[in-house]
């Protein structure tokens, strides 16, 4: 027998997960948070098959570090849902992991006591107890789906998900997003170009076959249906934005051509407002004067909003963390959140009643 090692060479430990049914036991949804989901995802569905002429707007922090503070943000936000529901159907942006580029704080999930402690079963509990929490408020939610496990544990609570613009061109997050019960957005590639983001929407919308664990935590082999509310979300790059007029109608036609429905969700942040919160508002306006100038393709806008403006490091004490202000991405705060949710609406609210979809027929006229 050979003693020669060559497995986990590099693995310094391994520590069992809970299963996702035994954390659905122990954190577990009310009828009422579960009717909200539902309604929901099928009220997002409607809006991208243009059976509801309403926008839908992704609004939140860009990243959730504090329960109190988030719940603070929801009493908030659902105030302003219900003013503007007969024109925006409002989402509260409830994003527990995060990307980061080289390293950093993971996110809520990865580690929720923000000292690198790891302690992903307790984050995993705590996500899931805010989401049930804001569910039981009436509040629908959103998430960026990065991990492609966690959906298991988390995602009979999500309303719509993101795939974000680094994993956007992953195989693994296109299979997922396959299966995924809500509606999800592709964010365009990091270099601001559109064909991974229009390579994506085709992919997911098709069956996948893939490695992935079941509600026990097994290890099981994932046969999906394929997920056709897939739609693409602008969100600029290579430092360009691509919310303008022309950008917009350049997407259009890409879509049209590649046999996509032209439903275009704006992202007012990331390279969109020149990684400045201030902008934000600036971004959402112009998407406001192109629904009025006509504009048929636009359905979503993507916000990031917090109590308090700007963000902050997180420091070595984190009593020392500010209260309601993101530890990642900027955002701008309540106040200004209400201003410009406030104006789109009122700029949109009597023109989205007569709009009608962009069609194939559409982009031949154009390009003849």
């Amino acid at each position: 027998m050979t003693n020669v090692k060559v497995d986990d060479l590099n693995v310094l430990s391994e520590n069992t997960l809970i299963t996702p049914n035994a954390l659905k036991q122990a954190v577990p949804a009310s009828e009422k948070a579960l009717e909200t989901v539902a309604n929901a995802r099928l009220t997002i569905k409607k809006i991208l098959d243009r059976e509801d002429p309403r926008l839908f707007l992704i609004v939140g922090p860009c990243s959730i570090h504090d329960a109190e503070a988030a719940m603070d943000y929801a009493r908030r936000f659902k105030a302003l849902a219900d003013e503007v529901a007969d024109s925006l159907f409002l989402v509260m942006r409830v994003y527990f992991e995060k990307p980061r580029t080289t390293v950093g704080w993971k996110g809520y999930i990865n580690d929720p006591y923000m000292n690198d402690s790891f302690a992903i079963e307790d984050g995993l509990k705590l996500a899931r107890k805010l989401l049930v929490d804001l569910a039981d408020m009436g509040i629908p939610t959103s998430t960026e789906a990065l991990d492609p496990v966690s959906p298991q544990y988390l995602q009979e609570l999500i309303s719509w998900s993101a795939i974000g613009a680094r994993t956007t061109e992953s195989q693994t997050h296109r299979e997922m997003a396959s299966g995924l019960s809500s509606s999800v957005g592709f964010k365009n590639g990091t270099d601001g170009g559109l064909e991974v983001a229009i390579n994506a929407l085709q992919s997911v919308s098709a069956p996948h076959r893939f490695l992935g664990i079941n509600h026990q935590g097994e290890v099981a082999v994932i046969h999906t249906r394929g997920n056709r509310h897939g739609h693409i979300v602008l969100r600029g790059g290579g430092g360009k934005t691509n919310y303008d007029s022309v950008s917009v109608a350049v997407c259009e036609q890409e879509l049209l051509k590649a046999g996509i429905s032209a439903n275009i969700m704006i992202d007012c942040s990331h390279a969109n407002s020149s990684k400045n919160h201030e902008l934000q508002p600036l971004v959402m306006d112009n998407v406001a004067n192109q629904i009025v100038e006509g504009n048929r393709s636009i359905v979503g806008l993507m916000v990031e909003s917090n109590i308090n403006a700007g963000n902050q490091k997180i420091p070595d004490d984190i009593s020392e963390l500010q209260y309601g202000v993101s530890v990642t991405d900027a955002c701008v705060d309540w106040d200004t959140t209400e201003a410009m949710i406030r104006s789109l609406r009122n700029k949109v609210k009597d023109i989205l009643p007569e709009r009608e979809p962009l069609s194939v027929q559409d982009k031949i006229s154009r390009t003849a």
